[in-house]
């Protein structure tokens, strides 16, 4: 190895992941802000990858975009070069991680528009936080339906679009072939004594059924995302507790907040955020996400040293 040890730390925190096995090799990670990249940007990414690299990119689960065997010597020119066409790299570290999203606004099972909400996270959190040291990492997923192809349920914060069916009773015929009934994959909507039904336990508020009905007997009683807490994946992996009810986007931005703020104050040095949930309870932890005494509080929070690890 001729890298220095403390010059690997260095460079890992700018987005260069030692190359294992090699002596001074990198994969350079370039951030895509939602998983999205402009044919102008895959033209830069692959002329850098060649010019630097080996020549080849790989795609990270958390949407990067990965140069592979970049030199120690060409890394400061390299940041330098794919600055001036507006890309960055990073994407490690105890802080905010890289937004994921699917497709959503371009889906036919998208109830909202994923990718523009994640750009949004990005803007706000994973650069307006890129200077905030958490207790880990903090991972974030935007999914546009129940589907949940990005895995929001296994990230620290999960937002999964949501649009909940209202009956109009007074609308509905009780068709004997009902449309609603017959086009739910979660078998939710039933037609008793002639009139249409929703099982709420089942109901996952994917929003098909709402323009089912050839009477219009069903419209939108809340459209926005629900939100997941403390999710995560790997060794021990965790499902994300919901928080109650479904916001606006905006509402979901501001309770994004608060929550890294809840995490960053109670939470033990490398303690992920599942594991203070479990550890404090997810009601108190709802609670507090909730208010808003921590915005109240946002430049004292952000002042604060990291608690120790936990003594066990």
């Amino acid at each position: 190895m001729k890298v220095k040890p403390d010059d690997i730390k260095r460079v890992k925190s700018l987005g260069f992941l030692y190359n294992r096995g090699t002596e001074d090799e990198f994969n350079c990670r370039v951030i895509t802000e939602n998983g999205t990249l402009t044919s102008e940007d895959l033209e830069t990414i692959a002329e850098a990858a060649r010019k630097y690299g080996n020549g080849k990119v790989a795609f990270t689960s958390r949407m990067t975009v990965e140069m592979q065997g970049v030199k120690y010597e060409g890394i400061d020119a390299l940041i330098s070069d794919l600055k001036e066409h507006g890309l960055i790299t990073g994407g490690t570290g105890d802080k905010i991680r890289p937004v994921v999203a699917c497709k959503g606004g371009t889906c036919v099972f998208g109830q909202v528009d994923s990718a523009d909400i994640a750009k949004r996270i990005h803007d706000r959190f994973f650069i307006g936080y890129k200077n905030v040291e958490l207790p880990h990492k903090f991972k974030i997923a935007v999914g546009g339906c129940p589907n949940n192809c990005v895995k929001p349920d296994l990230n620290d914060i999960g937002l999964i679009g949501q649009n909940m069916p209202e009956i109009h009773e007074d609308i509905c015929r009780g068709c004997t072939k009902c449309a609603v009934e017959m086009n739910c994959l979660m078998h939710a909507p039933k037609v008793v004594d002639k009139k249409i039904t929703i099982n709420r336990d089942i109901c996952n508020r994917c929003g098909k059924c709402i323009k089912k009905c050839y009477f219009h007997c069903l419209s939108s009683k809340a459209h926005g995302v629900k939100i997941l807490i403390g999710g995560k994946w790997g060794r021990q992996g965790r499902p994300g507790s919901e928080i109650n009810g479904i916001y606006s986007i905006e509402e979901a931005l501001d309770i994004i907040e608060k929550a890294i703020l809840v995490y960053r104050e109670n939470a033990f040095k490398k303690e992920r955020f599942g594991d203070m949930i479990e550890r404090i309870g997810h009601d108190k932890i709802e609670k507090m996400i909730l208010s808003n005494d921590t915005i109240e509080r946002k430049d004292e929070i952000l002042a604060l040293s990291i608690k120790p690890k936990e003594q066990k």
